[in-house]
């Protein structure tokens, strides 16, 4: 018997406390004493109702919801070391997002393998699904990436015309049911109200992401059961703000309460490019 799609489910997702009269931050390493990430960011849990665009990719797109669905097989399959992701996946992870987004330019800097194995601690419960609502890259944090990855002069060149900060997400190995992705429509999201900059702090340097406040107003969707040959394009920065566009996409991993009870648990990859156009 055929499986009847949910068209939407109801679970928690988990949004930040932003810190009255300090910086908010976040550390990427784990204190050896704590086993944890050290952080000043408060959480709090929200029932919400997340739409299973399944069947209705066509109501979202990148530079409308900040997001956007496609079918798309990769020829490498194993994900088995960073070496063999970074000499084959790559090269054509960046062709495909030149090819879906019309970009003249993707520079790759970045990359995630997630998979879920519960009751890790450390540095190995970091790999897992994240379980709360952020944006990757702050628009400060975006320019920085910029001068970061690319030489002097051809940075202050590049960030003079659009560009953005695009994910590519991709399951691996099996159909994501277990912890899916849910992404929130931009057009549903006040950028003054609801976000806030996060130090992201690293043994050498600072980034800066951004944290996303609870809104009765956010409206999430997700692709359920995305297979190993469906990616989505997550934007996190753009530097066209003028209001015609998407600029970010809040995002987090949550619990499918129509997860089937036999379902591997979820492995995935991320991607994370500079994009950039004529």
């Amino acid at each position: 018997m055929a499986t009847v799609e949910p068209s939407e489910v109801k679970t928690v997702i988990h949004y930040g406390i932003q810190p009255e009269g300090q910086r908010a931050f976040s550390n990427t390493f784990v204190d050896p004493t704590t086993g944890e990430r050290k952080s000043n960011i408060g959480r709090e849990a929200k029932d919400v109702i997340i739409e299973n665009v399944r069947g209705k990719e066509h109501t979202v797109g990148l530079d409308t919801t900040g997001f956007q669905f496609f079918k798309a097989p990769a020829k490498h399959k194993t994900f088995a070391n960073d070496e063999e992701i970074e000499r084959e996946y790559y090269p054509e992870s960046i062709e495909l997002i030149k090819k879906l987004t019309g970009a003249s330019r993707v520079v790759l800097f970045d990359h995630t393998v997630r998979r879920h194995r519960p009751g890790e601690t450390g540095d190995a419960a970091l790999r897992g699904p994240a379980l709360f609502a952020h944006v990757d890259q702050s628009p400060k944090a975006a320019v920085a990436r910029v001068h970061r990855h690319l030489p002097a002069d051809e940075a202050s060149e590049l960030v003079k015309k659009r560009f953005q900060i695009v994910n590519l997400w991709r399951p691996i190995s099996h159909s994501a049911y277990d912890h899916p992705l849910a992404l929130c429509d931009y057009r549903s999201v006040d950028p003054e109200k609801d976000i806030f900059p996060v130090s992201l702090v690293y043994p050498d340097r600072e980034g800066e992401t951004l944290g996303v406040k609870y809104s009765d107003k956010y409206r999430w969707k997700y692709l359920r059961g995305m297979t190993p040959d469906e990616v989505v394009l997550i934007k996190c920065a753009d530097s066209l703000q003028d209001g015609s566009v998407s600029v970010f996409t809040p995002h987090t991993a949550f619990k499918d309460p129509s997860t089937p009870r036999d379902a591997p648990l979820r492995e995935s990859i991320e991607l994370r490019t500079l994009v950039f156009y004529d």
